[in-house]
């Protein structure tokens, strides 16, 4: 075939239905499950959908992404939500981001979250540091930093927060010491909120509705149950572990890197950087009782608690009932870990932003693009893209290999 899709994720399915709507039906989609959506699927629990994966919305300020969606499931079938996210801070339950949402506390844990922030190192001219925690501390303070930032980070990414980078962390919402006061001065938040700010969520289902109505537009292009086992870059062929031999002049993989037995033809330098590339894994438990917020969900830095985030159902899906915790696998037993009627495991969930990633997925990359091999996506790519931003990446690759 011309084009071979490995992963029926938002990513695959994009990829899929980009090439449809620019003429190209010369391919297949190989996806391990027996259904499409990927991190992004649902099943029913309790009468209504659960997003398996965790909390997933479709952000409203991309509008090419949001009208490419649309076709599929038109945007009447979708609610918009304002964004109400919180934290609960040591007992006290702010809004999120923290920085600006300080005035919400007592006025005398203000005046010392204040404090701290006005003698961070960035805004005291000390060199920025290289290392993750001290980054932190830089950048929000000692209270911000012991309060919530690396307990939080330490429940979703591991204990050892120094095998991550900083260079990610400018995609933190930015909020200046002058906005932080003034927040505090009027009782309002100042300063650039985060992402999805405003959401869409479906009216009647879950999240995974979507990605399974972008898999029904492509039919029979998608052979599920199909595990891949290895790819030959030198013949462009894949093989996946029931045997099946599928070979292409474009694949595009969507799959994590560490998935792939065998990479033949791969440089052994690149193929064992591979192996450095770290990722987390989430369980999310559902409850069934009505939680007194109208938060959508809500941050959970607490270390007592084995979960870091709550999804409050209720509040986003209407006619549903419960909530859903999200917790790191590697907490999983811990304190304050209850369980919940249902649960389900994501061994790949988030993908983490090591020190040397960057330097090890361009090499990876570059060098794979060479033979007609794409990285996408969120484990394509190894990036913590979210579903708006795996479509967005999925129809500029489709654009740009259909056009040659």
């Amino acid at each position: 075939m011309k084009y071979l899709i490995l992963g029926a994720g938002p990513a695959g399915l994009s990829m899929g239905n980009s090439l449809l709507n620019l003429g190209k039906d010369d391919f297949i989609v190989l996806e391990k499950e027996a259904s499409a959506g990927g991190l992004c699927r649902s099943v029913e629990v309790d009468g209504a959908a659960f997003d398996i994966g965790g909390g997933h919305f479709l952000d409203v300020r991309d509008r090419k992404v949001n009208e490419f969606l649309f076709r599929y499931m038109p945007e009447s079938e979708w609610n918009r939500y304002h964004r109400d996210s919180r934290i609960d801070l040591c007992g006290t339950m702010i809004q999120h981001p923290i920085e600006s949402n300080i005035w919400q506390m007592d006025v005398n844990e203000q005046v010392q979250y204040l404090k701290s922030i006005a003698t961070a190192g960035c805004n005291t001219g000390t060199a920025k540091p290289e290392g993750f925690v001290d980054w932190i501390y830089w950048k929000l303070g000692t209270r911000i930093a012991a309060d919530y930032m690396l307990p939080y980070n330490r429940k979703m990414f591991g204990e050892d927060l120094d095998l991550l980078g900083t260079y990610w962390m400018e995609k933190l919402p930015s909020v200046s010491f002058e906005e932080t006061l003034l927040s505090c001065l009027t009782g309002k938040a100042y300063g650039n909120q985060p992402g999805h700010a405003r959401f869409y969520y479906p009216k009647r289902f879950g999240y995974g509705e979507l990605w399974n109505r972008m898999a029904d537009a492509l039919g029979e292009r998608i052979e599920y149950g199909k595990q891949i086992r290895k790819i030959d870059f030198n013949n462009k062929k894949v093989t996946t572990r029931d045997g099946s031999i599928y070979q292409a002049d474009i694949i595009v993989t969507t799959i994590p890197w560490r998935e792939l037995e065998i990479m033949e033809g791969m440089p052994e330098k690149i193929r064992e950087s591979v192996r450095e590339l770290r990722h987390t894994s989430v369980r999310t438990a559902y409850f069934a009782e009505k939680l007194d917020t109208e938060a959508h969900w809500i941050y959970e830095p607490d270390p007592v608690l084995a979960y870091h985030r709550i999804l409050v159902r209720h509040n986003f899906l209407p006619g549903s009932r419960g909530y859903w915790t999200e917790t790191n696998t590697e907490r999983v037993g811990m304190a304050g870990d209850a369980g919940g009627s249902f649960q389900y495991v994501n061994t790949y969930a988030y993908p983490l932003n090591t020190i040397g990633k960057p330097d090890v997925m361009k090499r990876l990359l570059v060098w794979c693009s060479e033979r007609g091999v794409y990285g996408l996506g969120r484990w394509g790519e190894h990036q913590h893209y979210n579903s708006d931003t795996a479509v967005r990446r999925a129809m500029e690759l489709a654009e740009k290999i259909a056009a040659g």
